[in-house]
């Protein structure tokens, strides 16, 4: 994991208890005699994960609807920190920080884990952007709840599937960054079949990490051609927002994407692309970053938008 990761460790359960009674019918002895809990229990992620919230990012009030996906948040705060390590690169490798940093997480989802982690962590502003209007409403009302996140994150309904900027993105509004964890599935019934396939191991197995996609509705799950498809989809619209956003960012869970999105930022005349492996445990997944400046144009945008980060 990334050396700023909070979660790099074992996961400490006497802790976590202590600032989230909650979580403690869940917790017993596994085989190994190591404390942890049945991560095949949707109610026991969604415990883990409310009492990792709040101790470590004082977010006290964190919920999700039935349903929806709850994911891990080490793997989370991972994309999240080398996220910010691409932000450096340009700034004296020191990472830009407040709110004159602004992200946009496209799919922010009802669980908001990216904003949450980079508003906590960073100071940075969010935008989250989603096509599901009941995780939006779930997404508002959680920040509203939470005073460490107020006025750090807005969220926008996408009104057309299709659309991934467009109609998100206003006129001559700028991002320092994009975020996604794009939905990898290619349909409903392969989205199911995994998801069963995974509970399944879980069941048989005694993994100290938790499913990285336990639970999550269809538009969380799937697209219609899977993940190359969303991808393709994201780089062809970037490449009218070059001047606007700095690093257009995606998580690529499969490596048999990677060829197929170096073609298309290819065709799109990215100037830099980037991959950085990040693994947790057995997981292994792949930050696909890229951008249109070069680095004048780069440096340009650094003095403009964060020479006065210290202030903010």
């Amino acid at each position: 994991m990334h050396t700023r990761n909070r979660h790099a460790a074992r996961y400490d359960f006497p802790q976590l208890i202590a600032h989230s009674p909650d979580l403690a019918p869940f917790v017993t002895r596994n085989t190994y005699n190591d404390e942890s809990i049945d991560f095949a229990d949707p109610a026991a992620v969604k415990a883990l994960n409310k009492a990792l919230l709040k101790q470590f990012y004082g977010v006290a009030n964190w919920d999700i609807p039935a349903g929806y996906l709850c994911p891990p948040i080490p793997g989370r705060a991972d994309y999240i920190h080398y996220a910010a390590d691409l932000l450096a690169t340009r700034n004296g490798e020191e990472v830009p920080r407040g709110k004159s940093v602004h992200v946009l997480d496209v799919g922010v989802g009802a669980n908001c884990v990216y904003p949450i982690i980079g508003t906590r962590e960073y100071n940075w502003r969010f935008v989250g952007s989603d096509i599901d209007p009941v995780a939006i409403r779930a997404a508002k009302h959680m920040v509203a709840a939470n005073p460490v996140l107020a006025g750090r994150i807005d969220f926008r309904l996408q009104n057309h599937a299709q659309d991934i900027f467009e109609g998100i993105v206003k006129p001559r509004e700028e991002f320092d960054l994009t975020v996604c964890n794009p939905p990898f599935h290619a349909s409903a019934e392969e989205a199911a079949a995994s998801n069963q396939r995974k509970t399944r191991n879980l069941g048989h197995a005694h993994s100290l990490e938790p499913s990285p996609n336990f639970g999550g509705k269809n538009t969380e799950l799937w697209y219609e051609g899977g993940e190359e498809a969303f991808v393709r989809h994201m780089v062809e619209q970037s490449a009218p927002l070059a001047a606007r956003v700095l690093w257009f960012t995606s998580l690529i869970s499969k490596k048999e994407t990677l060829p197929s999105a170096y073609h298309f930022l290819k065709q799109a005349n990215a100037v830099d692309v980037k991959t950085i492996d990040m693994s947790q445990g057995q997981k292994v997944s792949r930050l696909v970053a890229w951008t249109f400046q070069d680095e004048t144009q780069q440096q340009q945008w650094r003095e403009r938008r964060w020479k006065q980060q210290k202030a903010s």
